[in-house]
């Protein structure tokens, strides 16, 4: 809305999602995916990157189809912006799961399974860009350890936060900055922006007073534990009477609140939270 598209992102699965619709962005994000492929194996219908991507083929195809080539790939290269946050989930859902995952921890250190991140995830933006994909926003991994769910699985108080998740987190984060970095060097024509979410989720979660929220450790919707942070939202969930006053929505995400604050950093903020340029400056590249 705010960088003045008419419509929003229609979601690739959606019936709807056929010809001119598609100019208007498409949107491949799936609920417990991530960058490998056996990460959210526990929800069974998850679709990872390389599926999404996968799917970004076809769409490529229908816009030759619908604009001709050579007007297709300006359209991509010059008018086409590819938002990509993933990473948290490969934590939460992968190598951190109980059970599920001690084999992986154990057969795996967390170098090694970072290393293995990074490396397909450096394959999966290349091949977008091979697709003509020119600007990207990438969006690092939030401070993990703070969200409601692993506050309340591990039993911390209110001012806790996972030491694990968080040192994951941020060793990923580290190597993600230098793998964005070796993009922008090697891919001609390229810009790969780097979203700070980490250090603006924290800020808030820190500072939620601030911002006139009234808690950041318990979510809106969910139950179980002294943060409703066991049980996803769903049906039969509690509510809190305003979720504006809740920097975490579910166990999982930020609220709607607390997604205007970060969006607003990522549209016109510096480089502490997005380099080397801003959503406006990479829209008017």
């Amino acid at each position: 809305e705010e960088l003045g598209q008419p419509n929003y992102a229609v979601p690739f699965l959606a019936p709807n999602a056929t010809g001119k619709t598609i100019l208007s962005g498409v949107n491949y994000a799936s609920g417990g995916g991530g960058i490998m492929n056996a990460t959210g194996r526990i929800f069974v219908n998850r679709i990872g990157m390389d599926v999404q991507i996968d799917y970004f083929s076809i769409t490529r195809k229908e816009i030759d189809k619908l604009l001709g080539e050579s007007k297709a790939k300006e359209y991509i290269t010059k008018k086409s912006i590819f938002s990509i946050t993933v990473g948290a989930n490969d934590f939460l859902n992968n190598y951190l799961l109980p059970v599920l995952s001690i084999g992986a921890r154990i057969s795996q250190s967390p170098d090694s399974f970072i290393d293995d991140m990074i490396t397909h995830f450096r394959a999966q933006l290349t091949r977008l860009y091979k697709m003509d994909a020119r600007k990207f926003v990438i969006g690092n991994v939030g401070p993990i350890g703070c969200i409601p769910y692993q506050k309340t699985i591990n039993q911390l108080n209110e001012d806790e936060c996972v030491d694990l998740a968080n040192k994951l987190a941020l060793q990923y984060n580290a190597r993600l900055k230098d793998l964005v970095a070796e993009l922008n060097d090697n891919l001609p024509g390229a810009t790969f922006v780097l979203a700070n979410v980490y250090d603006l989720v924290s800020e808030l979660i820190k500072n939620y007073k601030k911002y006139g929220f009234k808690t950041a450790s318990r979510a809106c919707c969910g139950n179980g534990g002294q943060f409703a942070g066991i049980i996803p939202c769903g049906p039969t969930s509690s509510m809190c009477s305003d979720r504006y006053k809740h920097v975490f929505w579910d166990p999982y995400h930020p609220s709607e609140a607390a997604n205007l604050i970060l969006a607003k950093q990522l549209l016109d903020g510096d480089n502490r939270y997005i380099s080397p340029v801003n959503l406006r400056q990479l829209r008017d590249l």
